[in-house]
């Protein structure tokens, strides 16, 4: 066979692998989708009311409106601390080594890692956006397009942040250390402008919730589905995008290639 050929038939079994673990522990992937579930719960039904009347609506459902497309991208940066958990517990339980002596592709194990982490914070995705229309949301001027790019955008954030979080799970000595130094991809949504606009942030700390990585996803998101202004934030996004997965791919390669000690 072919490198190709060998490669995505490794990829292929490393895939099925890591679904099974999560299938057979689910304990891991349910407690960190319950974060964004219960703060979109919690927002809504307890400073609902508030909110929207701050941000010039009637009801809550303004507010539902501005604060799903943000819980949706801080899903897929609660789904991606389990994977560096999972990383970290293939590279200090041995079986990286185990694998480091089989004729299989080298790449195939870390690819595995990060397809079946894509597929899982598409899913969890899926799950927080319905539980959101269940409360409210909905996306009525968004054309078909508009859906397509939105998705586009969810699963090239989720491959981003996958990407870190499996560099975060290598350089990690033990599970507990790769979930906090997971932490800042449940952190950075927190201080960005998924639950409030960054106008009515304090002056000194608008920079701060401006300029990370989920600001301008967010307000893309929040645009493809609401049909609001969009303007730079789409390139940001993308550019955002594609130096976070650059960044998390070389640096897991390099940690992943590293004659072991």
């Amino acid at each position: 066979m072919s490198s190709i050929t060998l490669a995505v038939r490794d990829t292929s079994t490393m895939l099925r692998r890591n679904l099974l673990h999560a299938r057979r522990y689910p304990s891991l992937t349910l407690n960190l989708l319950l974060t964004p579930i219960m703060l979109l719960l919690l927002f809504v039904y307890v400073f609902g009311d508030v909110m929207s009347a701050g941000m010039g609506g009637a009801d809550r459902s303004a507010y539902i409106a501005y604060l799903v497309p943000g819980l949706l991208l801080m899903t897929i940066g609660s789904t991606t601390i389990g994977t560096a958990v999972s990383v970290s517990n293939d590279m200090t339980e041995g079986i990286i080594a185990r694998f480091r002596t089989m004729a299989i592709h080298r790449g195939s194990v870390i690819t595995g890692h990060v397809i079946g982490s894509v597929l899982q914070s598409v899913i969890s995705v899926v799950l927080v956006g319905a539980v959101g229309a269940a409360i409210g949301f909905r996306s009525t001027d968004a054309t078909a397009l508009e859906w397509l790019a939105a998705l586009g955008l969810l699963t090239l954030f989720a491959l981003a942040l996958t990407w870190i979080a499996v560099g975060m799970g290598m350089v990690s000595p033990n599970a507990e250390a790769a979930s906090n130094n997971a932490v800042p991809l449940i952190f950075l949504p927190l201080i960005s402008s998924a639950f409030v606009p960054i106008d009515a942030m304090p002056g000194w700390f608008q920079p701060i919730a401006e300029y990370q990585p989920f600001t301008p996803a967010i307000e893309t998101l929040r645009g493809l589905l609401l049909g609001t202004e969009i303007g730079h934030n789409g390139w940001l996004a993308l550019g955002w995008c594609l130096a976070l997965t650059a960044l998390g791919y070389f640096w897991s390669k390099a940690v992943y290639n590293r004659d072991p000690k």
